[in-house]
């Protein structure tokens, strides 16, 4: 096939023990799926059960990431970008419509992520009812440390998630302390779009999301899963 020019580089993340490297499809994000957090970002407490989960979306190619230190460009139009620590999970296969109890068969593996957000655009965003995309689907948004494959972490369920900032921790929480659990995530979000092997899939933050300014260094873990390093510059 002939093309007008060439296509652009497939995104991809490095696995975690050896050379392969994890093909990225669609960028798939959970909202407020820790209490704590949904409270920090001024959601009320729920009188009985939980609300069902939202999705938002970033691009494939705002994706960032892999082994060592990750450089990660201060983006434009903004003076308070945040950082949001998370568990990523990478799909090996797809499906519609997947049962809960299948949903871990479709799971290749796991990383520790970064979910970076213009909070002063999104906030515009939101007090206009617009969709938050240039508060959180712009260039280098996704950042990503290698994946570690089931087969070598299993499918953590529970562990500490954190990150500290020049050495000082802002955020810690438990995987046990998602309001989704994982194979909830991948049922649900399988009923509003057909999943693919490539997809990722960001599963919520803890607490303690604030703010970055060029130069700082992050460093961020899920216990049992790895850990990811980035500057911003």
């Amino acid at each position: 096939m002939n093309y007008v020019f060439a296509p652009h580089p497939v995104a991809s993340l490095p696995v975690a023990g050896n050379a392969l490297h994890f093909p990225v499809r669609r960028i798939f994000c959970v909202g407020r799926n820790y209490a704590e957090h949904a409270r920090e970002m001024g959601a009320a407490d729920q009188a009985e059960g939980r609300e069902p989960p939202f999705f938002f979306t970033k691009p494939g190619d705002a994706l960032v990431g892999g082994e060592g230190e990750v450089a990660v460009s201060y983006p434009p139009f903004t003076d308070n970008l945040h950082h949001e620590v998370e568990l990523v999970v990478a799909l090996g296969e797809g499906g519609q419509n997947v049962a809960v109890e299948a949903a871990q068969t479709l799971i290749y593996g796991y990383a520790v992520g970064l979910d970076l957000t213009r909070r002063d655009i999104q906030a515009r965003a939101k007090a206009k009812g617009h969709p938050w995309d240039m508060g959180k689907g712009f260039d280098q948004s996704a950042v990503a440390g290698p994946i570690t494959p089931a087969a070598a972490c299993g499918h953590p369920a529970q562990g500490r998630i954190w990150l500290e900032v020049n050495g000082q921790l802002r955020q810690q929480g438990d995987l046990a302390n998602m309001m989704w659990k994982v194979p909830d995530i991948i049922a649900n979000l399988s009923t509003l779009v057909r999943l693919e092997a490539g997809d990722l899939i960001y599963t919520g933050t803890p607490a303690g999301v604030g703010p970055l300014v060029r130069g700082d260094v992050l460093a961020a873990g899920v216990a049992g899963v790895g850990s990811l390093h980035a500057r911003i510059v």
